[in-house]
């Protein structure tokens, strides 16, 4: 069975797109094969992966609104195990008329079933900043939603949002929905950094995900390259903690096998 994971924060710069290529690449490095899907206009997971967004002829936007088999607009990278499904900024255009069409927030969930059985363990996609029809489109073909956040107030609080928004894709139709919160870009010298993640960690208990990531410049590099972390510098700290995330993940999904 395919696991799909969301990957989503209302707030932006807390190393969204960063985590679904170095997450990816590191459950790939774990022999599982994955597909990345961009639905963020600025398209900056399709540009790490060595894309060029203005050239794609297909992008996520047809498969949205056009129906276009999924399997049909994903593209190979030179990440091993990993294709993508690019994205454009034509996804402005898509945000906006995807909710003419009936059921539009079952698009995506429909588009993945159809091209069952992939042949990708995980499917990881990479959100918008905003909770718009796209992003619910994106939870709703969920089984899990991974919220990267930094320990610093502004982003902590934009959880509140994400846990509405979780309330009412359940409600609305994917009631099995899990989220797991992922503190990133931590400074363990900074005292309000370590402030936060201790009452994130009372506030959310086991909705934390174990493994943080902290801040390291070579994460900030390493999408320019058109790399992940994991193969732009493999033994980084940024590396070594997207490894341990993708093993905790494996070990979360293992877990939860048969509520998926």
């Amino acid at each position: 069975m395919t696991y799909v994971i969301s990957i989503s924060n209302e707030k932006g710069g807390v190393a969204k797109t960063t985590t679904a290529l170095s997450l990816g690449a590191a459950l790939a490095e774990n022999g599982k094969k994955i597909l990345l899907i961009d639905l963020d206009p600025q398209a900056n997971l399709t540009l790490a992966t060595g894309l060029e967004p203005g050239k794609l002829e297909r992008t996520i936007s047809n498969v949205l609104l056009e129906s276009e088999p999924l399997l049909n607009v994903a593209c190979s990278t030179s990440i091993p195990n990993v294709d993508i499904v690019p994205a454009n900024s034509s996804m402005e255009h898509t945000e906006q008329t995807l909710p003419v069409h009936i059921n539009y927030t079952q698009r995506l969930r429909n588009m993945l079933r159809a091209a069952e059985p992939l042949p990708h363990q995980y499917v990881l996609i990479d959100c918008p900043p905003s909770l718009g029809a796209v992003t619910f489109n994106a939870l709703m073909a969920s089984h899990l939603l991974v919220i990267p956040t930094q320990a610093e107030y502004f982003s902590a609080y934009a959880l509140r949002d994400m846990m509405t928004a979780i309330r009412q894709v359940r409600a609305q139709g994917n009631p099995a929905l899990a989220y797991r919160i992922l503190i990133t870009m931590l400074d363990q010298r900074n005292r309000t950094h370590r402030d936060i993640r201790e009452q994130l960690e009372r506030t959310f208990g086991v909705g934390l995900f174990k493994t943080v990531i902290e801040i390291d410049t070579k994460l900030r590099e390493s999408p320019i390259l058109g790399l992940p972390i994991t193969l732009y510098r493999p033994a980084s700290r940024g590396a070594l903690q997207y490894r341990s995330l993708a093993e905790e993940l494996i070990q979360y999904v293992e877990a939860n096998k048969e509520a998926a």
